[in-house]
């Protein structure tokens, strides 16, 4: 059957899952359960250790809160889809679905970057101006610095995901992931599709660049502000408490420059190492994130030891 034949609506788009190894899906499917899993249930942990703890209701915890916040609707909005084709319930996506599903993919994405940003500032403060720390990263402060990243996560992106109902769709309708992106519905689409692709292009250098390009200067102003300091038992202290932020920021940008990598140069590539990239892409950050601040996190840490000793108490 033809992808673009009548047979499959025009209002609906073909998922792609791993093209070739359709008879390996149910093995695949239990990496990638497991993976899903760890995802909602590790974020899960991190959240509820955070509300439960008063020591930990502090301007750092409440970032890495919002941090696990949005890793955890990132495996929710990509769930149904993923393992729906590996587990043969899903084939298809209708449009209003799929541009749903873009929507949050691509706001959770711009929301994750905010949060490293804001996560970096946090650091800034704490060791630039440590004095001042309590007094500038209020409990109302950091709620409307929560506020201002949901809107600039998902206004902006509002436009060309909106006109992404309006163009007409008429080449082949199969999707190059096992979820929707934007990049995808335009390729497929026959209307002029320029404002959208100079709005994301715009959108993409105003924030994920712009976010990298600031978390790296203020890492440059903490390690200048480090590296003042005379004593070396006191630079590693500081240098421990932005280890855990460093390496989010890595498992967050790698994912992405590998994937854009891959669309821009690999084309020539098998379907599957794109798809595989593209689940790196959304599920990588959210696995890493809780078991990152789980180990390099000393109060995270020792709150989810102590939390697990109770339960084996209790089960004991």
């Amino acid at each position: 059957m033809a992808l673009g034949s009548s047979s499959l609506n025009s209002s609906s788009f073909l998922l792609t899952g791993f093209s070739g190894l359709e008879q390996q899906y149910p093995w695949i499917s239990i990496p990638f359960s497991t993976i899903y899993a760890m995802v909602l249930l590790g974020n899960c942990l991190v959240l509820h250790v955070i509300r439960t703890e008063p020591s930990l209701h502090q301007p750092m915890f409440y970032f890495l809160a919002m941090l696990a916040l949005t890793d955890l609707c990132m495996g929710l909005s990509t769930v149904h889809t993923v393992l729906g084709i590996l587990w043969g319930f899903i084939r298809e996506i209708s449009l209003d679905s799929c541009i749903a599903q873009s929507y949050f993919i691509h706001g959770l994405s711009f929301m994750e970057s905010s949060v490293l940003l804001t996560m970096a500032f946090d650091r800034y403060v704490a060791i630039c101006n440590p004095l001042r720390y309590s007094s500038i990263l209020t409990n109302s402060r950091i709620f409307k610095i929560g506020l201002i990243i949901v809107g600039r996560s998902f206004f902006f992106i509002t436009p060309p995901i909106i006109n992404l109902k309006f163009f007409h769709y008429c080449h082949s309708h199969s999707l190059s992931h096992s979820f929707c992106l934007h990049q995808d519905l335009l390729r497929l689409a026959c209307s002029d599709i320029r404002f959208n692709s100079y709005y994301a292009l715009m959108l993409v250098i105003l924030t994920l660049l712009l976010d990298a390009v600031l978390i790296l200067y203020s890492y440059v102003l903490i390690l200048r502000a480090v590296l003042a300091i005379a004593s070396q038992e006191e630079q590693h202290k500081l240098f421990q408490t932005c280890i855990s932020h460093l390496c989010a920021v890595l498992v967050f940008y790698i994912p992405i420059i590998s994937l854009t990598m891959v669309h821009r140069f690999g084309k020539h590539l098998s379907p599957v190492i794109h798809v595989l990239m593209g689940n790196i892409y959304i599920l990588f950050p959210p696995l890493m994130n809780p078991i990152i601040y789980s180990v390099k996190t000393q109060q995270i840490r020792s709150r989810m030891l102590r939390l697990f000793s109770l339960d084996m108490c209790r089960v004991a």
